[in-house]
């Protein structure tokens, strides 16, 4: 007899006992996965300041000039995945903007108010400097540099400057090639401060006792002198009126003492007009005197290219320069042949 197998189907429910049955098979796979997502997003929390990390301003050095204009030095740390970026500037009046990237190469830039666009070309460090007229300002003798910066900074303030004031402390202070050197920190800074003129004053140390000496002593000392120099003098007369008629016959001495006379007369001139320049601005740099002289020896008038070569200065800074003159109301620039020919102003008109 062959027994026959009858499937059982229970259709009651077990919940007498109260027990809940939970499924169970998605358990192993939502806890090997949960330490998977907790660990991606550490990993972006983490990369968060990395990213806001980019675009910050690492280094700020600022050199302040006697005629009111500031030279701004930065480098500042950028996204070398970005095409572009935008830089805020301390003020709109700005002049010789120069952008080098890590690998010494110049980037192109375009400037909008006080806002600088720059191709950074893949760099992840830019170098930035400019001139700029919006930090100084100056009430009678007094002249007062505001910046409000980001990030600690230092300044070099103009030679024969004396600081009449400051409303922060800085971190330090030194003197480098009799100029003073601040370091300062962030937020807003100003620093009051006056020019003084270097004058040597008379001190009982560096005066000297004067001898006593009679009348008797002078007659005897002075007549024989006085008697020696109208002897000379008498002689001298006697040998130009003896070798006068000769000089008049020759032509070529005579042209010779006349050209030596023009061009003696044409130093003092130059001369004349560099002092003129300098008295008119009492403030003016050594390096800028020196351009000065250079063009009042060469007619009051020389090309950029020929200060170049003169003085051994790249194209940028010797522009500087003779922007700074322009400013300064000593020289005007005009085109000759496609170049920068510099000229000394005949009618110097205070600007201030």
């Amino acid at each position: 007899m062959n027994p026959i197998i009858v499937p059982i189907h229970r259709k009651e429910i077990l919940v007498e006992d109260g027990m809940l049955f939970v499924r169970t098979d998605g358990i192993l796979e939502t806890m090997v996965k949960a330490p998977l997502i907790i660990a991606g997003l550490i990993v972006v929390a983490l990369t968060m300041p990395v990213q806001f990390s980019f675009s910050s301003t690492r280094m700020l050095d600022l050199t302040l000039y006697s005629d009111g204009s500031a030279h701004i030095s930065t480098q500042i740390d950028v996204d070398p995945l970005e095409p572009d970026f935008e830089v805020n500037l301390f003020g709109p009046s700005i002049d010789n903007f120069v952008v080098v990237g890590e690998n010494g190469f110049l980037l192109s830039s375009e400037i909008i108010g006080d806002k600088a666009t720059i191709d950074t070309l893949g760099s992840s460090s830019v170098t930035i400097d400019y001139d700029i007229h919006d930090l100084i300002s100056k009430d009678g003798r007094f002249w007062t540099f505001s910046l409000d910066s980001p990030i600690t900074y230092s300044v070099l303030m103009p030679p024969n400057s004396i600081i009449v004031g400051m409303d922060a402390l800085p971190s330090s202070m030194d003197v480098v090639n009799d100029q003073i050197k601040l370091e300062l920190g962030t937020g807003l800074s100003e620093i009051n401060y006056i020019f003084s003129a270097p004058t040597i004053s008379a001190t009982p140390s560096n005066i000297t006792e004067q001898p006593i000496i009679d009348v008797s002593t002078i007659a005897l000392i002075g007549v024989p002198i006085v008697a020696a120099i109208a002897g000379a003098i008498i002689m001298i007369k006697r040998k130009q009126t003896k070798f006068l008629p000769v000089l008049q016959t020759e032509e070529t001495p005579r042209l010779q003492i006349e050209n030596d006379s023009i061009e003696t007369t044409l130093n003092e001139i130059n001369f004349s007009e560099a002092e003129t320049i300098f008295n008119f601005r009492p403030e003016m740099r050594e390096d800028d005197k020196e351009i000065i002289k250079f063009i009042s020896n060469n007619g009051g008038q020389a090309l950029e290219s020929e200060l170049r070569k003169k003085f051994l200065q790249p194209r940028t800074t010797m522009w500087r320069a003779v922007k700074r003159l322009e400013r300064q109301g000593v020289i005007e620039i005009s085109k000759k042949d496609l170049q920068n020919l510099i000229k000394l102003k005949k009618d110097l008109e205070d600007e201030e």
